[in-house]
């Protein structure tokens, strides 16, 4: 689902972890994402071990490219999520409608290049540093959150798990 008049797509560089990028994939069709971009060889070696088990990989586009910069969607603007100094803290971010949120290794760090051609530098306020994953599921939370979106019992039934029937009672 595409929330309304918003344009969302993410970057990720050189990931190396299957399972990150699936529970990022499916992050990405909890909250509208549009595609998915990536680069480096680690992901491709090892993409054929998905664990996205909602199978957005064959909804949201997911393609290798070797630069991310030759790619960013028309008109938008480009924000690093990293722990750099300087950065931005998220809580105090306001997202454009369109965005390509780029997300940094596993096991490294975003480059002071690519940083060089981001609009923004946002960094999510943690204790420790979190996996990517969890960083793209923060982030796009945030993003929803201080967005207009639909709320109620119709937002809560198209999103929950088949298995999921459960009704608060009323007292």
């Amino acid at each position: 689902m595409q929330l309304a008049n918003q344009k969302v797509s993410l970057g990720l560089i050189n990931p190396k972890n299957p399972v990150n990028v699936a529970s990022i994939l499916r992050a990405a069709g909890c909250y509208g994402v549009a595609s998915v971009f990536y680069t480096g060889q680690r992901f491709r070696f090892a993409k054929d071990f998905n664990a996205d088990t909602k199978a957005f990989h064959k909804t949201i586009p997911t393609i290798g490219v070797d630069d991310l910069r030759e790619v960013v969607p028309e008109g938008a603007s480009v924000v690093a999520i990293e722990l750099v100094e300087g950065a931005s803290p998220l809580p105090n971010f306001e997202h454009p409608d369109n965005a390509f949120y780029i997300l940094g290794p596993e096991d490294g760090s975003i480059s002071e290049d690519v940083l060089s051609w981001c609009d923004h530098v946002v960094y999510v306020p943690t204790y420790s540093c979190m996996n990517v994953a969890a960083t793209a599921n923060v982030l796009l939370y945030d993003r929803m959150a201080k967005s207009e979106f639909e709320r109620g019992n119709e937002l809560i039934r198209n999103s929950r798990d088949k298995n999921n029937k459960t009704k608060l009672k009323q007292q």
